[in-house]
C-alpha cells in the first residue's frame, strides 16, 4: 500500500478517507493533545507525532518515522483555517496563515508523488494572492492542479460545507490526472441523505440521567437492516472498516450490539426546551442563534469554535428538528460523514470542536481515491 504522511491530522477525517481509498496512512502530525488522542484511538498503528509543524523538520519526520523519500507516497493536510475564514477577522498576518506555507515546505523537502491540502474558500480571495503564490512556488517538478472547489453534498455528506482542495502531483509520474477527474467522482445525483435520512437509527429522545455516559444503543434492526448497505453514505457509516483502523472494543461493541458512543446531551431548561419547540425548521433562535435543521435538506456547515489560546468558546450548534435540544456530537458526526464506530474525545466540547474542524471522510475518500486510481494503477 502506498504511504501517506498526514499533516495538521485533527482527529482523522482525511486519514480514513486515504485509508479507504487505498493508501497506508503511516505518520500523523497533530500540535493539539486532544486531537491527537483522538486520531490515535481510531489508527492505533499510525506514528503520532504531537508536534508545532513550525518547530519541526522533514528530517525530523522521517527519522521519526524511520522512512525515506522513496517510501513515501504522498503528504496530505488540513492547515488551521480559522485566519482565512469568512466569518473571521481574515487578517493577512494571521500567525496561523503562515502554516499554509509550511505544508508546502514539507512537501518540498519530502518530495512525495501527491500532495493535497484542504482549507475553507476564504483562503481565495486576492488578499492572499500572495502567500498562496509564495507558498505553491516552493515546489518544482510539480503538476498543480486549479485550486478545486469541493461541494460536500455532492461527495455523499449531508452537508453544505465548501472547501478548497490544491491537488499535485510530479511530473515524472506515467499517469495524469486532470480536474476533471474529481468531477466525475461526484456520487450520482440526489443519492446523498437529507438530514432526517443521515440522523436515522441514531435516538431522536436522549435521556437526560446525571450519569449519562454518552452511549445509547442503535434503533432496532437497524444494523439489520442490509437495503442500507446499498447506500454509499450509509454503507460508509455502518462497515467498511479499513484493516488496522478503529479501536477494537467501539467496534465490537457497535456490530455485536448497536452500541455507539458520543450521545452525551446537553441539559437545556424547561423554559429553554419550550422556547427551540417553537423555532420553525430552516429558522435560528433568537437569543442563542442555533439554527434548527430542517429535516429534508442538508445540514448547515458545522462550526468548531475556537480553541484555548483563543478562550475556548463553543461553536453554535444546530437544534435537532423535531427534539428540543442541540444536536450530540454524535448526530454531528453523523452529518460530518464519521461512522458511527469511529470515536471522539468523551467530552461535548472538544468532540465538537473535532468534528468541525475535520475534513468529512466521505469527501476525503472519493477525491482520494481518484489519486489513488490515477497513480498507482
Amino acid at each position: 500500500m502506498p504511504n501517506v504522511i498526514d499533516l495538521f491530522s485533527g482527529a482523522g477525517g482525511l486519514s480514513l478517507g486515504a485509508a479507504r481509498a487505498g493508501f497506508n496512512v503511516i505518520a500523523a502530525v497533530e500540535n493539539d493533545k486532544f486531537a491527537i488522542d483522538t486520531h490515535t484511538r481510531n489508527f492505533p498503528n499510525v506514528h503520532h507525532l504531537q508536534q508545532d509543524v513550525t518547530a519541526i523538520t522533514a528530517t525530523d519526520i522521517r527519522s521519526n518515522v524511520e522512512i525515506d523519500n522513496n517510501d513515501l507516497f504522498g503528504v496530505i493536510g488540513g492547515p488551521p483555517c480559522q485566519g482565512f475564514s469568512s466569518i473571521g477577522n481574515q487578517n493577512v498576518y494571521d500567525p496561523r496563515n503562515v502554516l499554509f506555507h509550511k505544508f508546502f515546505e514539507f512537501v518540498a523537502e519530502l518530495h512525495p508523488d501527491f500532495y493535497l491540502v484542504e482549507n475553507v474558500p476564504g483562503i481565495l480571495n486576492k488578499k492572499y494572492n500572495e502567500l498562496r503564490t509564495a507558498a505553491l512556488s516552493q515546489l518544482d517538478g510539480y503538476t498543480k492542479l486549479p485550486p478545486l472547489t469541493i461541494c460536500a453534498f455532492d461527495y455523499g455528506a449531508p452537508t453544505f460545507r465548501t472547501r478548497i482542495f490544491f491537488i499535485g502531483y510530479r511530473n515524472d509520474l506515467k499517469n495524469k490526472i486532470i480536474e476533471q477527474d474529481f468531477i466525475n467522482a461526484k456520487v450520482p445525483q440526489n443519492t446523498t441523505p437529507v438530514v432526517e435520512d443521515a440522523l436515522r437509527g441514531l435516538p431522536k429522545r436522549i435521556c437526560f440521567s446525571k450519569n449519562n455516559t454518552g452511549q445509547c444503543v442503535m434503533e432496532e434492526n437497524y444494523l439489520a437492516d442490509k437495503t442500507l448497505l446499498n447506500n454509499y453514505f450509509h454503507s460508509r457509516v455502518i462497515s467498511h472498516i479499513p484493516h488496522g483502523v478503529g479501536q477494537k472494543n467501539s467496534i465490537d461493541d457497535y456490530l455485536e450490539h448497536g452500541i455507539v458512543s458520543g450521545c452525551f446531551f446537553t441539559n437545556h431548561t424547561a423554559e429553554v426546551q419550550d422556547r427551540y419547540r417553537k423555532v420553525k425548521c430552516g429558522k435560528a433562535d433568537k437569543i442563542s442563534k442555533s439554527i434548527k435543521l430542517k429535516p429534508n435538506s442538508f445540514c448547515p456547515t458545522l462550526r468548531a469554535g475556537t480553541g484555548p489560546e483563543r478562550g475556548s468558546y463553543q461553536a453554535v450548534r444546530p437544534l435537532h428538528y423535531k427534539s428540543p435540544r442541540v444536536i450530540t456530537p454524535r448526530e454531528a458526526a453523523r452529518l460530518q460523514g464519521f461512522p458511527d464506530w469511529f470515536v471522539f474525545q468523551p467530552t461535548i466540547w472538544h468532540s465538537f470542536r473535532q468534528i468541525g474542524n475535520s475534513v468529512s471522510p466521505l469527501v476525503a475518500e472519493r477525491v482520494m481515491s481518484v489519486i489513488y486510481q490515477k497513480l498507482t494503477l
